[in-house]
């Protein structure tokens, strides 16, 4: 087990970095926001935890968490300034503001290594330490996943009015969002220049958004499965296409479009469909069984009325 683990460090590491971007991705759009500046908290999280450490010798887990709140309240005053926006026009907006930030990595001259990057960003952070990361944002996500805290996240997405009506909210909850985002993508991206020892502007380009529309359509936005089910595609399905050569792009490409025609709601929408069916299946023999002592019921109080009557 441990030669396996040691022999696939790099997609190991990719796939835990991926899904904290892609938790960072879904935790708005769970609340009816359509965001995809988490590519830009990863790019500050990334080129702040560079920058700290091979310009000022900050220590490692400093220039991560250090970063990481920079990239939360980035994220909190562009949730400010956006927050009148809506649909298409908020996704554009965060759009704009992560191609902006991959705009910047190129032109930031020495700062930010320019088209080159910034390379020998040798931590002491291991893939065990981003594992243990994953688990507890896994642990603390699930809580919002059930429950009474779950259930006012669904009403803010499906009808917002109504749950404003019920009393929830809504500004505040997709205010929230984008902080919480902002923190969870601008770890993933401390983290990931740690792994990679290395950024530049095309690991924060606009590719990272087609990463987000592909880990959504596969994984489905509803529960961190779905976000882990996404990153294990993106990052190991490449590998193992690798025998189709020159036709891995089209093959990957053509699987992404019939997970989005066949499976709308992704693997955790599957998985919930067949979870339903099962529960139902199971519960309609106890039905029928109600109906017929219902029925057996009605007979005997037939009977019994019509020899009274007689």
């Amino acid at each position: 087990m441990m030669g396996w683990i040691d022999q696939n460090e790099f997609l190991i590491g990719s796939t835990l970095t991926v899904f904290l971007l892609a938790i960072s991705i879904q935790i708005p759009l769970r609340l009816g926001v359509i965001s995809f500046a988490s590519i830009g908290y990863y790019a500050i999280g990334g080129y702040g935890t560079a920058i700290l450490m091979t310009q000022y010798d900050v220590s490692t887990w400093t220039s991560v968490v250090v970063a990481s709140v920079a990239a939360a309240a980035v994220a909190m005053l562009l949730g400010l300034i956006i927050s009148r926006l809506n649909g298409l026009y908020l996704a554009m907006a965060t759009v704009s503001f992560s191609l902006l930030l991959s705009a910047v990595a190129v032109n930031g001259g020495s700062v930010t290594g320019g088209a080159v990057g910034l390379f020998g960003i040798i931590g002491d952070i291991t893939i065990w330490h981003t594992a243990g990361i994953a688990v507890v944002i896994i642990i603390l996500v699930s809580f919002t996943e059930r429950g009474k805290l779950s259930r006012r996240i669904d009403a803010t997405r499906e009808d917002s009015q109504l749950a404003s009506a019920m009393g929830i909210n809504v500004t505040a909850y997709r205010r929230l969002s984008f902080p919480v985002s902002g923190l969870i993508g601008g770890l993933a991206g401390g983290l990931a220049v740690n792994l990679k020892t290395a950024i530049n502007p095309e690991s924060v380009n606009f590719t990272l958004v087609v990463l987000a529309l592909t880990i959504i359509i596969i994984g489905g936005q509803a529960s961190w499965i779905g976000a882990l089910a996404g990153s294990l595609f993106f990052v190991w399905l490449p590998e193992i296409l690798v025998f189709v050569g020159e036709w891995e792009e089209v093959v990957y490409g053509t699987l992404v479009v019939f997970a989005a025609v066949l499976v709308p709601g992704g693997v955790v929408g599957v998985f919930n469909d067949w979870r339903h069916r099962r529960s139902v299946a199971r519960e309609r023999p106890k039905v029928a069984l109600l109906e017929a002592a219902a029925g057996e019921s009605d007979a005997e109080l037939t009977q019994s009325r019509s020899g009274k009557d007689g």
